[in-house]
């Protein structure tokens, strides 16, 4: 019997149980197999679909990970069962009113959801014990199942113990966060430090008064004349929406310059310009943009001059040092170094002609938006760039005006619809917390972790460290704070130096986790429960597009096999270790989902007030499952359930719209800034005071640029005399269009739509032997990675690129990762404000010739840990 046949006699003469559906639709979803060794193509699938054609109804369905879309998926449910997946249609499309469409992640949710690699049962580790148990067959050992009362009982007794014997100073949360269970169990040492955003808050907080945020959207698509993105791939890493957007504005005549050191897909799509820069060096870049603008007078003097301080020493902060300006430092004024083009490119690698082209271009045209992702601050040493970006932003004087902003991000606006909250009260940290960018006691910094947990000690301040003694790390997630950023490999996988990561896991005496799939944290753990998606659970509202849609993302399908949603497992835990379950699982799932509902507000026509979104009756409530008191809002309950989304139209010349820092524009007096001066500081001392405070980099109090550890200068052994070192490329790491950091590495489809190359120019393959295909060893100072090389001259020469997040797949007897996973080569070096500076790195590349087979990543078996008969 042929596949198609066979799936089709499958589909339409048998009444199919949940248990035995699931088994066969992961397969369904591409190249994954049965435990049996049965495969079925896709071919096999759509042929299958056609004979639910019409039937069964279409539920909203989350897209519930960190990649800032949050798109509309909707599936189509029969029995349980997703049959279907498509997106928004909702209305038909228009800039004034976009579908908020997903992307091909998005729409590989199902397969993600109902793969086969979806964990079933609690397990354990064969060779595990308490205390450890062969601590070093971590990663590599087979997995036992269990039951729950097992499992649960484990981790009890554990926590006891470890708490017994260490404090709860032996507890540490290596992902978001913490957890109620371990805060209402005594607390726990927990993780922090600027990870997405890089270097952008304490700039945010202390440089512009929180104001970096850019116009609303609709007002950037009509008014703008010039849109710098600098480090920007939206549409890799955030889908759809932006590209939309700035399509909007580009149709309407504005021009778009691309600043990356890869000719990246948003750039090709829609730039007029390509300037390339080295990674880590766009601060010398902008400087030198700077003293072109400044030696040609082409600077807003009247808006720095009524609007900053520090841009000259005669508009300095009160006691500052006057010789400590701006503009002295790039004109070279006092060390005798002026900040020429010629000086930038020598270590930006652009051209200086180029250089003096882009300033003139920026200086020259209003309204501009200048607007950087966070890229190239995610670096050693980066609140340099965002001091030297905001700075040459503000000397084109596009604040405040319509069509032009100076911003980290593209789109700004107001919040026209939200949802209300949970209802859930966070529980205190008895052993402290502070502010999410303070370093403190009983807070390591992300990047630290590692060698805190191998070496037994942190940094706590300036000069300051204190002893740690961790001894079980607990990755847990609490629904209250869902979407969770669950499973496929948060924590391990995505923090910096993923081999110390590996060895600190094989040290402690517990590892336990809850996830969905046996991602690379649960893969180097000890028991491991399985957990719910929130396609599983009753639902939630998320904010869309910057605040303008409200999704509605709801019930899908029960439990898979045996998992259990995280307040389940906090409540069954608590009772083993003499809590009171109603403290860790407070607000039941279904009443959270209400409270949400109840609490969502939309904005009414003046664009100032807000009045409740939705009417729920008694019924609704009943249906719900909750408690509420009947209330009256815009549309029914019934509207917003059936459409899943609810969005604000849009029309031109609403009052909806925002410009960024107009009333400061107007009236810096009546309007001033919340920063020390009441200004823009380009001469910022609380600045460089916290950067100080914390115990790793310096920042001056005015953009400088300074080599950063392992930055360009540092593939150099000789930089004076030019002799290149063992590590003569720089190597940074893009969001990669196959996965949400390493969310969907585990899809089969995805892998095989987009494989995970190593992307390097021609010049370099070639100096190499270096063929495209070819499998290349990339080496740094941290480990080591195999991939297939892209050659190719849409990256500048002498720099090198791998997407983020793939699941390691270590060679124990090599050290080798196979899968090129990033974190294996970058270090673990905090800098600044506790930024992980993963774009600053250097490497060598060679063709590998050695014993490893690599074959292509679609072609990989899945981790199914348990094979059933």
């Amino acid at each position: 019997m042929s596949e198609q046949s066979f799936l089709s006699k499958t589909l339409t003469d048998t009444v199919l149980t949940r248990r035995s559906f699931l088994k066969w639709s992961a397969a369904l979803g591409g190249t994954a197999a049965l435990a049996g060794g049965l495969k079925f193509g896709l071919k096999a699938a759509e042929a299958a679909a056609e004979n639910y054609a019409g039937e069964g109804a279409w539920v909203s369905a989350a897209c519930w990970h960190n990649c800032g879309g949050r798109c509309i998926n909707k599936v189509q449910v029969l029995d349980g069962v997703v049959i279907r997946q498509k997106t928004d249609d909702t209305h038909p499309d228009d800039p004034l009113f976009p579908q908020q469409r997903s992307c091909a992640r998005g729409r590989s949710q199902r397969h993600q959801v109902f793969g086969v690699d979806r964990l079933k049962y609690p397990m354990k580790r064969k060779n595990w014990e308490p205390g450890g148990g062969k601590k070093e067959l971590r990663g590599r050992d087979e997995w036992v199942r269990i039951s729950w009362d097992e499992a649960l009982d484990h981790v009890a007794s554990e926590f006891k113990r470890i708490q017994g014997k260490y404090g709860n100073e032996g507890f540490l949360t290596p992902s978001w966060g913490t957890s109620r269970l371990l805060c209402a169990f005594g607390g726990n040492i927990s993780c922090w430090g600027m990870v997405s955003s890089g270097a952008w808050p304490d700039i945010q907080n202390l440089m512009t008064g929180r104001t970096t945020g850019s116009n609303d959207r609709l007002d950037i698509a009509a008014n703008t004349k010039l849109i710098v993105l600098w480090g920007t791939n939206s549409i890799w890493s955030k889908g759809t929406h932006q590209t939309y957007f700035l399509l909007q504005a580009k149709r309407n005549g504005a021009k778009i310059i691309s600043v990356d050191p890869f000719y990246n897909d948003t750039a090709q799509a829609l730039a007029d310009e390509w300037i390339p820069v080295r990674p880590s060096t766009d601060a010398a870049l902008l400087v030198g943009m700077a003293y072109h603008m400044i030696k040609n007078n082409l600077q807003d003097q009247e808006f720095l001059d009524k609007y900053t301080v520090g841009f000259d020493h005669d508009h300095m902060p009160e006691g500052a040092d006057p010789r400590e300006n701006f503009k002295d430092y790039v004109l070279g004024t006092y060390d005798g170094v002026p900040k020429t083009p010629e000086w930038a490119s020598e270590i930006c690698g652009t051209d200086p002609d180029i250089i003096r082209h882009f300033a003139q271009e920026v200086a020259g045209v209003k309204p501009m938006l200048f607007s950087s992702a966070a890229a190239a601050a995610r670096t050693y040493l980066g609140e340099q760039y965002c001091q030297a970006f905001m700075t040459v932003g503000w000397m084109t004087g596009n604040v405040g005006i319509p069509g032009g902003a100076v911003s980290n991000g593209l789109f700004g606006g107001k919040t026209l619809v939200k949802a209300g909250s949970v209802g859930v009260e966070s529980i205190e940290n008895p052993l402290g917390a502070s502010e999410f960018n303070v370093v403190s006691p009983n807070r390591v910094v992300w990047d630290e972790v590692w060698d805190a947990i191998l070496t037994g000690e942190y940094t706590t301040g300036l000069n300051k460290k204190a002893p740690l003694n961790v001894q079980a790390l607990v990755y847990f997630y609490d629904a209250a704070s869902y979407p969770s950023i669950q499973g496929a490999g948060n924590g391990l996988n995505q923090m910096p130096n993923l081999n110390k990561g590996i060895e600190a896991h094989r040290k402690v005496e517990f590892v336990v986790t809850t996830d969905i799939v046996l991602s690379t944290r649960s893969k180097y753990a000890d028991i491991v429960l399985p957990a719910t998606t929130p396609w599983e659970k009753p639902g939630y509202l998320t904010e869309l597009s910057g605040g303008e849609a409200l999704a509605y993302y709801q019930h899908v399908a029960e439990p898979f096999y045996e998992a259990k949603d995280e307040n389940w497992i906090n409540r069954e835990l608590a009772k083993r270790l003499g809590l009171d379950p109603d403290l860790v699982d407070a607000v039941p799932l279904k009443q959270q989902l209400y409270n949400q509902l109840a609490g969502a507000q939309v904005i009414k026509k003046n664009g100032v007030d807000y009045e409740p979104l939705l009417t729920i009756t008694q019924a609704d409530i009943d249906k719900l499952g909750a408690e509420g008191t009947p209330q009256t809002g815009r549309i029914s309950y019934q509207e917003f359930e059936e459409a899943g989304v609810y969005q604000v139209p849009r029309a031109k010349n609403d009052k909806f719209g925002m410009v960024t820092n107009d009333a400061f524009r107007a009236d810096p007096e009546a309007n001033p800034l919340k920063t020390a001066t009441g200004k823009l500081e380009i001469h910022c001392q609380p600045l460089a005071d916290k950067i100080l405070s914390h115990g790793w980099t310096t920042t001056d109090p005015i953009p400088q640029y300074h080599p950063p550890f392992q930055g360009y200068e540092d593939t150099y052994s000789d930089w004076g005399k030019k002799i290149k070192g063992k590590y003569p490329l720089q190597l940074y790491t893009i969001h990669y269009a196959r996965r949400a950091h390493s969310v969907f590495d585990n899809i089969p489809q995805l892998r095989e739509a987009f494989p995970e190359e190593f992307m390097m120019n021609s010049l370099d393959a070639k100096a190499r032997g270096v063929k495209n295909g070819d499998i290349v060893l990339i080496t740094s100072p941290y480990g080591k990675v195999i991939r297939p090389a892209y050659v190719t001259d849409r990256m500048m020469p002498g720099v090198t690129t791998l997407g983020e997040g793939a699941w390691v797949e270590k060679d124990e007897a090599s050290g080798i990762d196979k899968a090129g996973a990033t974190n294996s080569l970058c270090g673990t070096t905090p800098s600044g404000q506790g930024v992980q500076p993963w774009n600053t790195l250097i490497v060598q590349v060679e063709k590998y010739e050695g014993p490893i087979k690599l074959e292509p990543d679609a072609k990989w078996p899945q981790r199914v840990p348990i094979k059933e008969a």
